[in-house]
């Protein structure tokens, strides 16, 4: 190849020989670097590894590029001219005799075989293994590395391309192996021989073994011609072995020559064309090059390559198979739930044993410094350099500045040091301030660090000095100790002479919530992985099992380490020489990992493939990542984090676009052409940018640069780097080469490297070449949609190669990650093209990023039930139903719903991780504090969000939903107050009218004293249970959608507002202190609950009743109302048979004999209670459920619930007895709740006066739960019926479950027509098998204006069961006449309650298989 041709190819790629260098030498884990490493076990099934196509690559400040390489395998020969396999023995001579230890010797006989053709050679040690492996390869010269036969004995591994591996076999005492050697050119073999399971290695003095062999003649090539594809690919397979070096025209040309002598020797040998192109891996559709004989010059041959005609040739093949259109592609229709992963997933943290550290050299140092200088310690800084610190305190005693520098490095050091009178600048020390010894510079000064006393019990390095001029703000330094320069991760260490800035590292902490064990042995050796990538990829290697085995924290220990180093928090490269080749070496040691584990543990392929895309193929990552964390680093790095810059860094977060390419090259050119804005907007305009389309940007650009001009050398260096990450993305580079590498089409180049089709991974889906050869074509698209569909498309085919084991695995999955973020990156280049766009084109786009969200999570079924749920919402848009927004809405509900899932999964996950491992390196705070943040942003979620605000407004004016859902209309006037949860506050006491701006609301909270106003942005049900308090306690309450309106009243905090809600809107306005007491005066007052009391009902006599005797003294209202419905409703509504436990049951089962130490035990924790110990009620709960049946009890409640027709669980065996037993006691219990205590508590009643009877009724498992207000709460329209309805049991609605549900309300004077108000976006539904439920039923819940209900536990006696539902199946979603007949049904039954009454009814039932139930009903508050 020529000068020109290698000087090409060599940025491109890294050499890399594939022959093994036989001189062995220790890398950082003592294993012969020449061994390589472990992965690959002789009891493993040969994995033939693969490089990938070479790829730009950024490592620190240079541009380095990486090598690639061939699969070498019993299916993908990597060549075909030397050859080995077992044989039989013929007869043979010593050719070596090696003692290898005092017991141990190797023998060595080498013979011709009869035909001449093959040379025999035997190996016999006296050492006897069932782990015994040849190590070894073939020598064609002394000067040249090892030859890699294509045929081996069976069982034998290709390691690495570096050496082959061949199981020894038992002889005995003795391990014995023969091997047969058909190449004439390989003059000797050389070896080592190494038992894996004792990790022992065997060598000749320190040596590898060499063994010569006997000269044999060449066989003799006969002139036939080989095909000239061929040849190309042979010879660029001899290129890529030999490291793809620079090759001389005439070196060329022996290398062209020598790739078709070895084709035409084993032509020679017998092998045909065809098998020739199998073995080369190049299918024969008729379309290959034309044959040329050997008699052909190369020269003209190149000059036909380099003319284009062959590359010409093979894109035609290409296009002649393309069945895309140019514009479009036809998408499959598949079933979506084919794509649903569910897996379990333990977070449980490692369990750590509580260690005492002792305190460090300069922990000690400082201490004794601290001591001493007390309280006028104005700063105090660590820097971490592994497991190595230095520790600056600045104090001001006498008004005099004292630096003390302490650190714990043993090598000699000298800090080179200086003043600054500006923040960070270098200013030469006054004379006056210099130590001894110290010698100074132009703008510094040197002084030898001074090591302390041998007579202290540890050993340090300081340096003081004392200031008394107090222009100075701080001291900039970098050490010098044998001869490198430390420096603070490549930037100069800085300390301020002032109070230590507000970003801090937070302390360590405990780790909770981590896989402690593996963070803490992470920053053991973080120290070893800053030497280089290598050392940091091996170390990871290293780790994973130890990862693995701590579950899915242990995973995100890895991935929380690997982000650190990817966003250059970590150091890259301590002035360690390494070369590139073993760079890709350890990288590929840690990806063959990687994919091994995502083959095997399923629960963990979402975080390996974040994994994944920091290492990346070629340490490049997930470069559409890169553009999101190197502008952080850009910021940090030169102190430009405002202004312009963080304008830019805002849009890059949210929309990264070709624009920002221009945008990088406007800095760049302002910068170098002297800071002249007028070349910055030049640049800009010449390229399309004008100051409106900055503006016009979702983040927009407002401000000028304007930069200092000693930052100039650091921005040209960063930006000029970050300009090649933004082309990487926006020219769709990285994504071409993950392409090419899977699809095995290369172009490198000129000479015979172009069209080289090469080794494509097997089993991909037919015609997908043609769908990416149709997405790359497209890639950098201005108008974006057809380009999605192909992304799409195309990962939707790769989808099957990625759940099954394949040694190429890990070649799909990174396509599949750089497809993943070329969606992410088109859907952000799309933003402008849905700037004008119609709701169907917004929603149309939110299916396909919903779509490549799920495909790139675990535990998708919730998004694909999304995705399913907006396919249908856009067919109703096409079709133009009344209720399409409506529906929309409620699915973009839900799809928030999942979001939020997501980043508080993560958060979960990665944060503690993150938090914990950043304090033990010392990462930056504000890179710890975004961590997850920034992750979550990387990914589709947060496009999928943005998608979401854009569309959420039109939907709800085109429903007419305003901003506003108003739950309570009350006016209302008080303190703005915002808070986080409306839990956390829940028994809090405001001593003013207070406003709660909460940012969630569950639905299950109680409202706190004081609070006259909840406004959230969460979807509480109208009829939970917050609601209903909210109701009852007239306390406005109402969720806000529009989240500027939500944004105005939290920078409202502090001021007072009035409220004037209406139905369907909330009319807020500051006003003035005075007006307070005018409108308290004239304001409505709660309802006194001075009257309300509680009456402690006594033991009858009876521990279990049928409803026959369901009266006032036995049960409460929820029983009594339920047998009053029997026999008066109509016949088409069912009533459940009911038998109770009636009060005064609980206090006779603690008072029996059988629990006489329970009972001592609850009134303890009881005394406890009432002295205000309030975490005891936890105690009480779980001490009520030590109880013993009294053997009377279960004789009753069994011949009352047979006598009822009911099951009797005793029945099916003494385990479900015990659970229905356990079931009651834990609604006893649930008079301890923290929530119905406490509001006992709030409005005076005496807690020991409550008592608890248990209804017990057979559960209904049904289709469908509601609920149902015969007078609309919102409005106070007593005329329409509001009702709510879930899919599954009822507790989704009543309980703390996210999401709506399905609301109606229907007109009492035509039942027949229900009005829809909102679609369901509850995500889980409850569903249970035939089963008891035991409800509680206490005389709390009967007080008139006290809402009781609902404050205590009913409890199934089986567990429910947890389903991801989907509505887009659902017919009370899809058939309109389904929806009609059973909401009419639930609207009829609330009616006829109701009436039966004679008042407003709040109602609970079920629909099932189209029946009505009614399980219970009391009056509406």
């Amino acid at each position: 190849m020529s000068n020109s041709i290698g000087h090409n190819l060599f940025h491109r790629s890294l050499l890399h020989p594939t022959g093994v260098d036989h001189r062995t030498k220790p890398n950082y884990s003592g294993i012969p670097a020449s061994t390589l490493f472990k992965s690959a076990s002789v009891n493993q099934a040969a994995v033939p590894t693969h490089r990938t196509l070479p790829s730009s690559s950024f490592y620190g400040r240079s541009l380095k590029a990486r090598r690639s390489k061939v699969s070498v395998g019993a299916s993908h020969p990597v060549a075909v001219t030397p050859q080995a396999v077992l044989a039989m023995e013929p007869p043979s001579e010593l050719a070596g005799k090696f003692k290898v230890d005092d017991n141990t010797e190797l023998q060595v006989f080498v013979s011709n075989a009869p035909t001449a053709s093959v040379t025999i050679v035997n190996i016999q040690i006296t050492y006897s293994s069932d782990s015994l492996i040849l190590h070894w390869g073939g020598i064609r010269d002394r000067t040249e590395k090892w030859v890699l036969p294509a045929r081996c004995p069976d069982g034998t591994k290709n390691y690495k391309n570096r050496a082959l591996r061949t199981l020894f076999s038992q002889a005995g005492s003795s391990s014995v192996l023969k091997l047969e050697i058909e190449d004439p050119n390989i003059q000797a073999i050389e070896f080592l021989i190494f038992d894996e399971a004792k990790n022992k290695w065997f060598k000749n003095s320190g040596q590898n073994f060499h063994v010569k062999l006997p000269t044999r003649e060449k066989s003799t090539v006969p002139n036939v011609s080989v095909p000239e594809d061929l040849v190309q690919v042979q010879a660029y397979l001899r290129w890529e072995r030999k490291g793809k070096q620079m090759y001389t025209p005439q070196q060329e040309k022996e290398e062209y020559e020598a790739a078709r002598a070895e084709l035409l020797e084993e032509v020679a040998k017998g092998s045909s064309i065809e098998d020739l192109r199998l073995k080369l891996n190049i299918k024969n559709d008729g379309t290959e090059i034309k044959e040329a004989s050997r008699d052909v010059s190369v020269d003209e041959t190149r000059k036909k390559i380099t003319k284009g005609e062959t590359h010409k040739k093979i894109s035609e093949q290409a296009n002649k198979k393309n069945n895309f259109s140019t514009e479009r592609i036809q998408r499959k229709k598949r079933d979506l739930t084919q794509i649903v992963t569910t897996y379990s997933v333990d977070c449980t943290e490692q369990a750590i044993p509580v260690e005492r550290k002792s305190a460090k050299p300069v922990e000690l140092y400082a201490k004794a410094v601290e001591e001493q200088d007390g309280d006028t310690i104005i700063n105090k800084k660590s820097f971490k350099l592994g497991d190595k610190e230095i520790l600056v305190v600045v104090s001001k005693p006498g008004g005099k500045v004292k630096v003390n520098l302490v650190t714990d490095l043993e090598e000699s050091t000298i800090i080179h040091w200086a003043l600054a009178k500006k923040p960070k600048e270098w200013s030469v020390p006054p004379t006056t301030v210099l130590p001894p010894d110290s010698v100074t510079q132009e703008e510094s000064a040197q002084t030898q660090l001074t090591k302390s006393s041998a007579e202290l019990p540890y050993q340090v390095q300081t340096f003081q000095i004392e200031i008394e001029d107090d222009s100075f703000v701080g001291m900039p330094f970098v050490l010098l100790s044998k001869g490198n320069w430390i420096k603070n991760k490549g930037s100069d260490f800085y300390v301020e002479f002032a109070s230590a800035p507000k970003q801090v590292q937070k302390d360590v902490g405990d780790g909770r919530g981590t896989a402690k064990t593996t963070l803490n042995r992470i920053a053991e050796l973080e120290e070893e992985a800053q030497k280089s990538f290598m050392h940091r990829f091996n170390i990871a290697s290293d780790l994973m099992d130890q990862a693995k085995e701590a579950g899915i924290l242990g995973v995100a220990a890895i991935f929380v380490w690997m982000r650190f180093m990817a966003t250059r928090q970590l150091i890259w490269n301590k002035n360690y020489n390494v070369k590139p080749r073993e760079i890709s070496q350890a990288q590929d040691r840690l990806t063959d990992l990687l994919q091994d584990i995502y083959t095997s543990y399923p629960q963990y392929r979402e975080f390996l493939r974040l994994i994944m895309s920091t290492v990346g193929r070629g340490g490049e990552g997930d470069v559409g990542q890169r553009i999101r964390d190197e502008i952080l680093v850009i910021q940090r790095n030169n102190d430009c984090k405002g202004g312009m810059m963080e304008e830019w860094h805002q849009k890059l977060h949210n929309n990264t676009s070709p624009d920002d390419v221009v945008i990088c090259q406007a800095l760049i050119d302002y910068i170098n052409c002297d800071f002249d804005l007028g070349v910055y907007w030049r640049t800009l305009n010449d390229n399309g940018i004008t100051k409106e389309r900055l503006l016009s940007y979702d983040r927009a650009i407002h401000s000028e640069p304007n930069f200092r001009r000693d930052q100039k050398d650091g921005l040209l260096r960063d930006l000029g780097s970050y300009m090649r990450t933004l082309k990487a993305v926006h020219s769709g580079a990285d994504l071409e080469s993950a392409v090419a590498n899977c699809m095995g089409y290369r172009a490198e180049g000129q000479g015979f490297m172009v069209g080289v089709q090469i080794n494509p991974v097997s089993g991909l889906p037919s015609g997908f070449p043609e769908l990416l050869q149709f997405v790359l074509q497209h890639v950098e698209d201005r108008n974006v949609e057809a380009l999605l569909e192909g992304l799409l498309e195309a990962r939707q085919e790769l989808r099957p190669s990625l759940v099954k084991a394949n040694s190429r695995l890990k070649d799909v999955l990174f396509l599949d990650i750089a497809l993943d973020s070329a969606v992410r990156t088109a859907i952000e280049r799309g933003y402008e093209e849905l700037n004008n766009a119609g709701p169907e084109k917004i929603m149309y786009f939110i299916t396909l990023v919903v779509e490549n969200l799920a495909l790139s999570s675990d535990n998708n079924e919730d998004l694909i039930y999304c995705l399913k749920g907006w396919n249908h919402a856009l067919n109703m848009c096409n079709s133009r139903s009344s209720n399409w927004a409506l529906y929309a809405k409620s699915i973009l509900d839900r799809t928030r719903l999942a979001l939020a899932g997501k980043a508080e999964w993560y958060q979960q996950i990665f944060q503690p991780s993150a938090e914990y491992l950043g304090s033990l390196l010392g990462v930056d705070q504000w890179a710890v504090n975004i961590f997850t943040e920034e992750v979550i942003r990387g990914g589709s979620a947060a496009a999928l969000s943005s998608l979401l605000n854009r569309l959420d407004p039109v939907l709800r004016k085109t429903a007419n939903l305003g901003s506003w859902q108003v739950i309570s209309p009350v006016e209302a006037v008080g303190y703005v107050v915002v808070v986080e949860e409306l839990l956390t506050v829940q028994n809090k006491t405001y001593d003013r009218p207070t406003i709660l701006v909460a940012k969630r609301v569950k639905g299950e909270e109680e409202i706190p004293d004081g609070t006259v106003a909840v406004l959230t942005p969460d979807m509480p049900d109208v009829l939970s249970h917050v609601s209903v308090r909210a109701r009852n306690g007239k306390v406005c309450f109402a969720t806000c959608f529009d989240p500027n309106i939500l944004d105005n009243l939290k920078a409202s905090e502090g001021k007072l507002l009035r409220l004037k809600p209406t139905s369907a809107d909330v009319v807020y306005s500051e006003i003035k202190e005075d007006e307070l007491e005018s409108y308290s005066s004239t304001s409505s007052t709660d309802v006194s609950t001075a009257s309300l009391k509680l009456v402690k009902k006594e033991f009858k006599g009876k521990y279990a009743i049928s409803s026959d005797d369901f009266t006032g003294q036995m049960v409460g209202a929820k029983s009594r109302n339920i047998s009053y419905l029997k026999g008066k409703v109509p016949s088409w509504i069912g009533v459940p048979t009911s038998v109770a436990l009636p009060f005064g049951v609980f206090e006779e089962v603690l008072a029996d004999g059988l629990n006489k130490e329970v009972e001592k035990k609850l009134q303890l924790l009881k005394r406890k209670l009432d002295g205000g110990e309030f975490a005891v009620l936890a105690d009480i709960r779980k001490t009520v459920l030590e109880l013993l049946p009294p053997p009377q009890l279960v004789k009753e409640l069994k011949t009352e619930m047979q006598s009822s027709g009911m099951p009797w669980p005793g029945d099916e065996g003494e385990k479900r007895w015990e659970q229905a037993w356990t079931a009651i006691k834990k609604v006893w219990a649930s008079k301890w709740n923290e929530r119905a205590y406490f509001s006992t508590k709030k409005i005076k009643l005496e807690h020991d006066y409550l008592c608890m009877a248990v209804l017990v009724q057979e559960i209904i498992n049904a289709d469908y739960a509601f609920v149902i207000h015969t007078t609309n709460p919102s409005s106070g329209d007593s005329s329409e019926i509001y009702a709510e309805v879930v899919k599954g049991l009822g507790e989704t609605l009543v309980g703390a479950y996210p999401g709506r549900a399905l609301s109606f309300i229907c007109k009492k004077s035509d039942l027949n027509s229900p009005q829809v108000l909102g679609y369901p976006s509850k995500p889980i539904g409850l569903f249970i098998r035939r089963s008891i439920i035991f409800r509680s039923d206490s005389n709390g819940e009967d007080l008139e204006g006290y809402a009781g209900a609902g404050l205590y536990d009913s409890v199934p006696m089986d567990e429910e069961e947890k389903v991801v539902l989907d509505y887009s199946s659902d017919p009370l979603m899809i058939d309109d006449n389904f929806q009609k007949s059973t909401l009419s049904k639930i609207a009829s039954a609330g009616h006829a309650i109701e009436e039966l009454y004679g008042s407003p009814q709040d109602i609970e039932g079920v629909v099932r298989d189209g029946k009505i139930y009614i399980v219970q009903t009391r009056p509406q508050m």
